[in-house]
């Protein structure tokens, strides 16, 4: 037995609102992936809309066509709100309430004022199709290899989706007069929301991808990154070197290590308070990165020490790049709630020449330098070969 235009827009409405409550259970659980109530709230009012829509008891009566029209353009707009909130975007609001604003005139002029059913459904599907390319241009952009897949998929659909509503703007305009209503026996109806809800379908399969990747990015920054300063861990270092060290066994080279620490740190924390301190160790570690080279690695060792990995570089070269650091970081106050903070950093520096490939060796040797640094007076930085 076919399936009758009723049949098949009550199947996307509740194939809609389910998607919703999924989507609304995933944001409890997102942690700081931004988007995904926007993306419940469209499916709920695209689910409504065509409900609604379809629902009307009084033939003839155009209210809930009106309003499952809204329903649609509020629902495309609060998905491209969801893509731009996902991607860190500010929504643009404005233009998306223009457009509600155009379709709400004009249905009411040509439903209320002037009617023209056929100037209605060409005027929405051309609203819907503007808002559907906006959302594949958001979308289809450079993304990193794992993202871009999901990107692809979910624009390539908008733009199934864009088109569709073009299609079908074209065929009712040409629909002779008075042949045209949204419960007329037109095979155009049934094939337009037969595909519009598999393009709905692959949309919200799409967003989920996108959700996956995220969470799968998110995962492997906790696992590889310092949750205070977001560089690299410990145990991220060690596989950088491991990988380096490998490299540089083979085809020879030199690696450098810098070992970085605050001095007097914990004089900072009893006297400024942890928060402070840690405000201390977030600005050491973003003028570290604004220093060193892109190939070059920061980590957080451990308690307030940093240790630099940079490779190709010389011990005398590392130790210009370590005076530059400390020159930057000793110039630089910090504003705390109690006055203004001076800190230094004390520097310690070694290469693979003397230390070896091995990491152990390697980080034994900048701390002794490191060390002889804070003997000395501090402030300072310190070759592994002056301890000669």
């Amino acid at each position: 037995m076919g399936l009758d235009i009723r049949t098949m827009v009550v199947m996307t409405s509740l194939l809609a609102l389910m998607l919703a409550g999924l989507l609304a259970l995933a944001s409890m659980h997102s942690g700081n992936i931004r988007g995904i109530r926007h993306w419940a709230m469209a499916e709920t009012c695209i689910g409504l809309g065509l409900g609604v829509s379809f629902a009307q008891i009084r033939p003839g009566s155009g209210w809930p066509i009106l309003f499952g029209a809204f329903m649609m353009v509020v629902g495309l707009n609060l998905q491209l709100a969801g893509i731009n909130a996902f991607q860190g975007k500010m929504p643009r609001w404005r233009w998306m309430v223009v457009s509600i604003v155009l379709l709400v005139a004009v249905d009411v002029w040509f439903a209320i004022i002037h009617p023209d059913v056929v100037s209605r459904a060409v005027a929405n599907s051309l609203i819907f199709a503007a808002i559907s390319f906006a959302c594949a241009k958001a979308l289809l952009i450079d993304a990193e290899p794992p993202l871009r897949t999901a990107y692809r998929l979910t624009g390539g659909s908008f733009v199934l989706l864009a088109v569709l509503f073009v299609a079908r703007a074209g065929f009712v305009f040409s629909v002779p007069a008075g042949g045209y209503g949204i419960y007329a026996p037109l095979l155009i109806n049934p094939v337009t929301f037969f595909i519009g809800s598999i393009i709905q379908l692959t949309l919200a399969f799409g967003f989920v991808l996108m959700m996956n990747y995220k969470i799968a990015s998110d995962l492997q920054t906790l696992a590889t990154r310092d949750s205070l300063t977001g560089t690299l861990n410990r145990r991220s270092l060690e596989e950088e070197f491991s990988r380096l060290s490998a490299l540089y066994s083979r085809t020879g080279g030199v690696l450098s290590v810098m070992m970085v620490d605050v001095d007097h740190f914990k004089r900072v924390n009893d006297r400024h308070g942890h928060l402070v301190g840690d405000r201390v160790l977030r600005q050491l570690a973003s003028m570290a990165q604004g220093t060193i080279r892109k190939q070059d690695y920061l980590a957080r060792y451990g308690g307030e020490e940093f240790c630099i990995l940079m490779p190709a570089t010389s011990e005398h070269d590392a130790g210009l790049m370590a005076e530059r650091l400390r020159q930057i970081y000793a110039a630089t106050p910090m504003n705390a709630d109690d006055g203004v903070i001076y800190s230094t950093i004390s520097i310690g520096v070694a290469d693979s020449t003397q230390a070896g490939l091995e990491f152990s060796k390697l980080i034994v040797a900048a701390d002794k330098a490191l060390y002889k640094a804070k003997q000395t007076g501090r402030n300072r930085v310190v070759a592994c070969s002056e301890l000669e």
